[in-house]
C-alpha cells in the first residue's frame, strides 16, 4: 500500500492510530509524495510482479488531499512501464468527505475501487469520526458515497465495529444496506494498551455476536446480492481455498507500506523505526520485500498461545492479526471461536449447493430450516449462537 500524502488527513477520528504517525516525520513539512518517487515505485512494483495484472492500493491519512492531477499521472506511468497484455488496477481508500464530481468522474474513467469508511447509522457515525473543528462528517461522507453510486464506481463500505455499533447490529447493517452498500467490510477496533481494551473497542464476544446476529440476517435477505467480507473469506475457506484477508493467512509479511517520503515498512499497523525497512531511493523493492527482516517479521505471526494452536477454528482465523494478541492470545479470540463455529453447518450447506452446480440462494428453503432450528430454544437454554451463556443473557434481547 502506498501512502502519498503520509499520515495527513483532513479528519480527526478517535480511534485513528495513524495521524500520530507524523511525528516520525517530524522534519518535514511536505508530506507530499513527488513525481521521482512515485515513478520509481511504480517502475520496480510492476518489475517485481508476475503479471498480467498489477494492483495497486492508494491510503493514507488522506489520499484524495493529494489532488486528482496526482492519480491521473500515476496512471500514465503505470501505462508507460506495464508491459504489452499487462493492466493495472487501482484501490483507493478514502473518508469520502472530499468527492466531488471531478473525482468521481475520474475514478469511473480509471475503473478505480473505492474503499469508503462509514460506520452505520448516523449517530454512530459521528461519534468518532469527526473533522478537524470536532464536527460531524456523515452527511460529507453519504454525500461523496451517493455521486460515487451516481457515476457507477465500485464502492466498498468499511465499517468500523466498535464497542457502541457492535451493540446494535442489525441496525448497523441495515444503515448501510438503506444506503445501498452491498459490499462490506467489518473492521474490529483493538486499542490494546498492556493487555487492556480501551473504552471504544470491541470485545471478542461482542464482536461475535454482532458478525452472528449481522451473517443471520444477511443469510436470510442478502445471501447471494450483498458480499460481507468475513462471510465470503470464511465460506472460501472452508470449500479449501487459500486465505484472501491479510489478517487471516498463516504468516504475514507480504503487506508493506510505502510512505510519501519512499520509507517502506513492514505494515500499516508497525509503522515505526524497528520496522522500517528502507528506502526506496537507496534499496531496491525486491531487496527490501525479501530480507531476512521482513521475512522475521512475517514468521513471527505464527508465534501463538498454546491455547490458539488446539483451536478448533485456528484454520480459519490463524490467530488473527499480531497487533491484537496478548501473550500470543488473540483479544478477539472468544468472538471468533464462536462465529466461525456458529456458520461452519451454514456455510457448508451453502458450498455443497454450489457444488452441485446450483446458486447459493437454492439453498435458502434448507437455511431457513436450520435456522429455525437453531434458534428454536428457551430463555434459560444455552444461547444458540453459541457463546456459552444463556440465551435470555444473550441474544434474546438482539434477536
Amino acid at each position: 500500500m502506498v501512502k502519498p500524502i503520509g499520515p495527513v488527513c483532513n479528519l480527526n477520528c478517535d480511534y485513528c492510530f495513524y495521524l500520530a504517525k507524523t511525528e516520525l516525520f517530524s522534519e518535514s513539512r511536505d508530506f507530499r509524495l513527488t513525481d521521482e518517487i512515485l515513478e520509481l515505485f511504480i517502475q520496480e512494483y510492476i518489475q517485481s510482479q508476475p503479471g498480467p495484472e498489477v494492483a495497486f492500493v492508494w491510503q493514507g491519512g488522506e489520499p484524495t488531499l493529494m489532488g486528482v492531477d496526482f492519480f491521473r499521472r500515476a496512471i500514465e506511468l503505470q501505462n508507460r512501464y506495464l508491459p504489452p497484455g499487462w493492466k493495472a488496477t487501482n484501490a483507493l481508500q478514502t473518508n469520502g468527505t472530499l468527492i466531488d464530481q471531478q473525482w468521481a468522474q475520474f475514478f469511473q474513467d480509471a475503473g478505480y475501487l473505492i474503499g469508503l469508511s462509514l460506520d452505520g447509522p448516523q449517530k454512530f457515525h459521528d461519534l468518532y469520526r469527526r473533522d478537524r473543528q470536532g464536527e460531524p462528517t456523515w452527511e460529507q461522507v453519504v454525500r461523496g458515497l451517493r455521486l460515487l453510486q451516481e457515476y457507477q464506481v465500485q464502492t466498498n463500505i468499511l465499517c468500523v465495529v466498535n464497542r457502541e455499533n457492535a451493540s446494535e447490529p442489525l441496525a448497523t447493517y441495515q444503515a448501510l444496506r438503506e444506503l445501498g452498500a452491498d459490499y462490506i467490510q467489518f473492521i474490529p477496533l483493538v486499542e490494546l494498551t498492556t493487555g487492556e481494551l480501551s473504552a471504544k473497542s470491541v470485545s471478542g464476544p461482542a464482536y461475535g455476536r454482532f458478525l452472528t446476529h449481522v451473517f443471520n440476517y444477511w443469510l436470510e435477505h442478502d445471501l447471494g446480492s450483498v458480499f460481507v467480507q468475513i462471510f465470503e473469506e470464511a465460506l472460501s475457506r472452508l470449500a479449501g481455498f487459500p486465505p484472501s484477508m491479510c489478517v487471516f493467512v498463516p504468516h504475514c509479511g507480504r503487506q508493506l507500506i510505502m510512505e510519501h517520503n519512499g520509507d517502506f515498512y513492514s505494515c500499516d499497523h508497525y509503522v515505526e523505526p524497528k520496522f522500517r525497512l528502507g528506502n526506496i531511493m537507496e534499496n531496491s523493492l525486491t531487496d527490501m520485500v525479501e530480507s531476512e527482516a521482513q521475512r522475521a517479521f512475517g514468521l513471527a505471526k505464527g508465534d501463538l498461545a498454546d491455547e490458539c494452536r488446539i483451536c478448533p477454528v485456528l484454520n480459519l482465523c490463524q490467530g488473527e492479526c499480531p497487533k491484537n494478541r496478548h501473550h500470543g492470545l488473540n483479544v478477539l479470540c472468544a468472538g471468533y471461536h464462536q462465529f466461525f463455529l456458529y456458520v461452519q453447518p451454514f456455510l457448508n450447506e451453502i458450498i455443497k449447493t454450489l457444488r452441485q452446480g446450483n446458486l447459493a440462494m437454492q439453498a435458502q428453503v434448507r437455511l431457513d430450516s436450520l435456522l429455525e432450528n437453531t434458534w428454536s430454544a428457551g430463555r434459560n437454554d444455552s444461547c444458540p449462537c453459541g457463546s456459552g451463556l444463556k440465551y435470555k443473557k444473550c441474544c434474546l434481547g438482539i434477536r
